[in-house]
């Protein structure tokens, strides 16, 4: 359908035609104009189309290096040096937001979290599963810690294999939520933005068209159960790894001084475990750490009434004989005494973090624009964009996939990895092109978050929980052999990203609305469904999916091969302006 997209050639004087219900320009293909001169003479000038997508040159204006003195030298490196550790402080700045947004987000649904991938009954349903995985990780804003919370699950033998397959789908979609977010803060530059939200909606199409294909398959067949039960069969139980997380290394000084959070509160309401009311998502205080543990300091205290203040802990009073066991706080903590619960502290982290994120975000942007104007700025995007020479070309993206899936995995996550992505493809020194590959390796990559976490479970379940990590993986390589492998297939979540992105650069507002209906409305709806069994699924669900498939049916023919439809399918003329254009919503939000 129609939503006044911009065709982004030259308009060189031509009249517009609407043709199939879209607006096109003739000089979308090549025309040839001609001029008169004093004698009457004719010449032909052809205008070649230009494509929107094409990345801006990178203009040079600054005074090229030969022509500066030596003071003048000086300052430019001085100048650079200094924007690069401003740049390098405003990314771990960034980096420390989205850290604080994922706490925000799971101190206000956490609890609520947890207690829905708990219930076993429901996660029976596919679909459900599927959805509840989307919301789940959009609620705690990490594909990691949904996905390490679904294998410990499977680890204790609270949740079968097969159901943890579909929700292990939706931790997929759910986590690229935060880039969505991030592409926002590009709103106010058009062109921009159309980079931005195109590359960041890049990474939705590749898991949902994944999804479309697997989910059917692995319902029907069970590849994926079958595949990894005949791997894991032959591996040994007697796991022992460690999740080295090198990124946190280097943000959790600062960001462990202002919140700390106990994601096992979160597994413990998942796996049914009887919690009380003090039990909370933040940390507060802990036993005393030891070489062995978390253990008890003894000691051995006489006297009839004595008064004892325990670190973190209201006074008590003591009758007799006893061991007092010494407590003391993990982190001293912005947060660690404050007599605010979980969502207060959630909501107040939540309004800190989008600040500090918009904030940086815009920072960054400005001193990527001061920085891509010079020689480096050239170098780095021949470097971001450049390919292997002659028949080796086509192994380029599989090196950018598995740089992609490394740098994720010591990130520790692939929402970091792609966030970070995205301003670089605003500001035109990636294209979505070149980008695609290194999200698709950045989806492997976290795969292995999900492999240290089973490596780390108990042996009695450390097959089970390895096992749904490997789906986790095999799921994403399925989506790789289809949707990147195959060269025509690999066009489809690239020209739908570019569709979107020019939606978003015409109707600005359309990001928002897009950020609600795909990743709340729309999973919250289809999870309602299922809540009603396969008739209400089925019944509402199928006719639903029935119309959105003849629609982009008749889209496809009305741009390829609009004569074999009947003459009122050509163009969707005769549907009501509000079910084929955005422009009426547009009159009334503008």
């Amino acid at each position: 359908m129609d939503t006044g997209n911009q065709d982004g050639y030259i308009n060189s004087g031509f009249t517009s035609n609407e043709t199939n219900g879209h607006v096109k320009s003739d000089s979308q293909y090549t025309e040839k104009e001609s001029t008169g001169e004093a004698d009457d003479q004719k010449i032909d000038i052809e205008l070649a189309p230009i494509d929107p997508w094409e990345l801006p040159e990178l203009v040079d204006k600054s005074v090229k290096w030969r022509d500066l003195d030596g003071f003048g030298k000086v300052k430019r490196v001085l100048t650079l040096f200094i924007k690069f550790v401003i740049l390098l402080c405003l990314l771990y700045l960034f980096i420390c937001s989205l850290d604080f947004m994922s706490s925000a987000f799971t101190l206000v649904g956490g609890k609520a979290a947890g207690e829905a991938l708990g219930n076993s009954e429901l996660l029976q349903n596919p679909i459900a599963g599927l959805m509840l995985g989307v919301l789940v990780t959009v609620l705690v804003q990490s594909s990691s810690t949904s996905t390490s919370i679904v294998v410990s699950m499977v680890s204790s033998g609270i949740l079968p294999v097969k159901f943890a397959i579909p929700i292990i789908f939706g931790t997929n979609i759910g986590t690229t939520v935060t880039n969505v977010i991030v592409s926002l803060g590009q709103v106010g530059h058009r062109e921009q933005f159309r980079r931005a939200f195109a590359g960041a909606t890049l990474h939705d199409f590749f898991n949902w068209f994944s999804v479309i294909v697997f989910l059917p398959l692995e319902i029907a067949s069970g590849y994926l159960f079958h595949l990894t039960e005949l791997i894991v069969s032959g591996i040994s139980n007697d796991p022992d790894a460690e999740n080295p997380e090198f990124l946190k290394a280097i943000t959790s000084p600062f960001t462990s001084t202002i919140i700390e959070l106990d994601k096992d509160i979160i597994n413990a309401i998942a796996k049914g475990e009887e919690l009380s009311d003090d039990d909370t998502i933040l940390k507060r205080c802990c036993l005393k750490d030891t070489d062995y543990g978390y253990a008890f300091l003894n000691k051995t205290v006489t006297g009839e009434h004595l008064i004892i203040s325990l670190v973190g802990m209201t006074t008590v009073t003591l009758e007799y004989i006893f061991t007092v066991a010494n407590y003391h706080n993990l982190r001293d903590h912005l947060f660690v005494h404050t007599s605010l619960n979980d969502t207060e502290i959630g909501i107040i982290m939540l309004v800190v973090a989008l600040l500090t994120l918009c904030i940086c975000l815009l920072l960054i942007v400005k001193l990527l624009h001061s920085l891509m104007t010079g020689q480096i700025a050239k170098v780095i995007k021949k470097v971001m964009n450049s390919k292997f020479p002659g028949r080796l070309s086509f192994l380029t993206g599989y090196v950018a996939m598995m740089v992609g899936a490394g740098l994720t995995i010591l990130v520790q996550s692939s929402s970091i990895f792609t966030s970070t992505m995205t301003p670089l493809v605003g500001v035109g020194v990636v294209s979505i092109e070149n980008l695609f590959p290194l999200t698709v390796g950045s989806n492997l990559g976290t795969t292995a978050t999900s492999v240290l976490a089973a490596l780390a479970a108990p042996a009695a379940g450390f097959r089970d929980a390895l096992q749904i990590s490997f789906c986790h993986m095999f799921f994403n390589i399925s989506g790789i052999l289809v949707w990147y492998a195959i060269p025509p297939c690999r066009r489809i979540p690239i020209k739908t990203a570019k569709w979107m992105g020019e939606t978003t650069e015409q109707y600005r507002w359309f990001a928002f609305v897009y950020l609600i209906l795909a990743f709340l409305l729309f999973p919250v709806f289809v999870f309602g469904l299922s809540l009603g069994g396969w008739q209400v699924l089925v019944g509402v669900g199928t006719p639903l999916l029935l119309l959105i498939i003849f629609v982009i049916i008749v889209n496809i023919l009305q741009a390829k091969k609009p004569s074999i439809l009947p003459s009122k399918l050509q163009n969707w003329q005769f549907l009501p302006e509000p079910l084929r254009s955005l422009e009426p919503y547009d009159r009334i939000v503008v």
